[in-house]
C-alpha cells in the first residue's frame, strides 16, 4: 500500500462530530464543491477512509435520488461509527443551512412588503436565471454526447415546458429508455466482486428498515396535523415526500416540479417568491434542495395569514411547515444509505443501472432548461408582460459571463444581485 493510501486509526465519535460540523458549515458551492470538501477532510487530510471505499460510496450515492453530497457524508459517517455516525454526518450537513434559510425565509415573509427588501429580492431574479443557465451549460457539455442523449434532453424540455407533464413521469420514462437502449458503462469496479447475496435475510432486513422509517415519517406528520390541522401540513408532507423520491439530477432538476405545484396547484407562494427562495438557498451552506424549506415556510405562513393552520400565528405555522418539509425531504436520504449500504458494490457494476442513470442525467439538462424557461427567463425578460427588463437582462448576461470566465461563486453573485436591486431603488428605475 502506498504511504498516501494508509488509513489512520479510526477517530473517536467526538472527533468525527467536529469534522462533520465543520463540513456542514463550509459546504457552499453546490455538490461538486461539497464532495471535494468531504474528500479533502475525510480522505486526504485525515485518512479516515481509503480512496477505494470513498469512490464506492460516491458511485452508490450518484445512483440515488436526493442530494448526493449529503448522502455521501451520511454513508461515510455510517462506515466510521454506525447508525449514530450516519445520523451525525448527514444531519450536520443539513442543519447549518436549514437554520440560516429559516431566518431568511422569515425575513422574506415578514419584510417582503418593505421596499428595500423587495428591491433586493427583485435584484436576485436575473442572477438566479444566470445560475440556471450555467447549470444547463455545464451539465449539457458533460452529458449530451450522443443523439439519444440530445433527444432525451429535448424531449424532457418539451414535456415539461410545453406539454406540462409531471416531472416523475418524465424521469421515469427517461430511466426506462436508458435501461433498455443505453446500457452504459458501469461505474468503476474497485476491488473483487462481492459474495452472493442471501435474499431471504436481506428482504427481512429491508422490511424492518422500511417499517422503522414509516413510523419515523408518520409520527411528525400526524403531530403537525394535530397541532395545526390538515391545511397545509398534510399536503406539505405528502408532496415533499413524493418529491424526495424523484430528486434525480440535483435540486435544479426537481425545481420545475416543485415550483409548478407550489405556485399553481397549491398556491403556497408566488412565482416571484419562488425565485427569491432559490436565490436565498444559493447563499446558504448545505444542499440546494433546502429551497423546499423556503416553500414549506411560505405554505405555513400564508395559510395562517389566511385564517387556516389551526389558529397558529404565521411565524408558528411557517416554522412548523418548514421543519416538516426538511424532515420529509431528507428522511428518505437516510433510508437509502442505511438500507442500501450492503448493495454498494453491486449497483455500481450493473450496466442497466448505469444506462438508466446516463439517460436521467441527459433528461435533467432539458428539465433544468425548462426551469429557466417557465419560471425565471419569462419573469426576467418580460416582467408583467411589459417587455424585456433591459437592466435585468444586462445583469443576467454579466452574471453568466462571470460564472463561465471567472471563479465567481453563487454567494458573490447573489450578493451582487441584491446590491443591484437596492441601486435600482435608490436611482428610481
Amino acid at each position: 500500500m502506498d504511504e498516501a493510501d494508509k488509513i489512520a486509526p479510526r477517530p473517536s465519535f467526538a472527533q468525527a462530530l467536529a469534522v462533520w460540523a465543520r463540513i456542514g458549515l463550509l459546504s457552499f458551492g453546490g455538490p461538486a464543491a461539497q464532495i471535494a470538501l468531504i474528500e479533502h477532510e475525510v480522505v486526504e487530510r485525515r485518512r479516515w477512509v481509503e480512496p477505494r471505499a470513498f469512490m464506492q460510496a460516491l458511485n452508490y450515492c450518484m445512483l440515488l435520488p436526493g442530494p448526493e453530497a449529503q448522502q455521501l457524508a451520511t454513508f461515510l459517517g455510517l462506515k466510521l461509527h454506525g447508525v449514530r455516525g450516519a445520523m451525525a454526518a448527514g444531519g450536520l450537513f443539513v442543519l447549518p443551512g436549514a437554520l440560516v434559510l429559516f431566518a431568511l425565509s422569515w425575513l422574506a415573509a415578514a419584510g417582503g412588503s418593505w421596499a428595500p427588501v423587495q428591491a433586493m429580492f427583485h435584484g436576485l431574479a436575473p442572477v438566479v436565471a444566470a445560475l440556471v443557465a450555467n447549470a444547463v451549460w455545464r451539465l449539457g457539455r458533460r452529458t449530451l454526447g450522443t443523439p439519444l442523449h440530445l433527444a432525451l434532453a429535448a424531449g424532457a424540455f418539451v414535456a415539461l415546458a410545453w406539454l406540462k407533464l409531471d416531472f416523475p413521469w418524465v424521469i421515469g420514462a427517461s430511466a426506462a429508455i436508458g435501461a433498455l437502449f443505453l446500457k452504459g458503462e458501469p461505474q468503476a469496479e474497485v476491488g473483487p466482486a462481492p459474495p452472493p447475496m442471501r435474499w431471504g435475510r436481506e428482504l427481512m432486513r429491508l422490511g424492518a428498515y422500511a417499517a422503522i422509517f414509516a413510523v419515523l415519517w408518520a409520527a411528525p406528520v400526524l403531530a403537525a396535523i394535530a397541532i395545526g390541522g390538515r391545511d397545509p401540513f398534510q399536503a406539505v408532507a405528502v408532496f415533499f415526500t413524493k418529491a424526495a423520491f424523484v430528486t434525480f439530477g440535483g435540486a435544479y432538476a426537481v425545481l420545475p416540479y416543485v415550483a409548478d405545484a407550489a405556485t399553481r396547484q397549491y398556491g403556497w407562494l408566488s412565482q416571484a417568491d419562488m425565485v427569491h427562495g432559490l436565490g436565498l438557498a444559493e447563499t446558504t451552506p448545505g444542499p440546494l434542495i433546502l429551497v423546499t424549506e423556503f416553500v414549506g415556510f411560505f405554505a405555513g405562513w400564508n395559510a395562517a395569514a389566511g385564517g387556516r393552520a389551526g389558529g397558529l400565528s404565521p411565524l408558528g405555522a411557517g416554522a412548523l411547515a418548514a421543519a416538516l418539509t426538511v424532515w420529509v425531504t431528507f428522511l428518505p436520504c437516510f433510508f437509502y444509505i442505511l438500507a442500501g449500504a450492503p448493495y454498494v458494490e453491486r449497483l455500481g457494476r450493473l450496466r442497466r443501472a448505469a444506462g438508466a442513470l446516463s439517460a436521467v442525467t441527459a433528461a435533467v439538462v432539458g428539465v433544468i432548461a425548462s426551469l429557466g424557461w417557465t419560471l425565471l427567463g419569462v419573469a426576467v425578460l418580460k416582467p408583467g408582460g411589459a417587455g424585456p427588463d433591459w437592466p435585468a437582462v444586462a445583469v443576467l448576461a454579466a452574471a453568466f459571463a462571470a460564472l463561465r470566465l471567472t471563479r465567481a461563486g453563487p454567494l458573490v453573485l447573489v450578493a451582487g444581485g441584491a446590491v443591484f436591486g437596492l441601486a435600482r431603488l435608490a436611482l428610481g428605475f
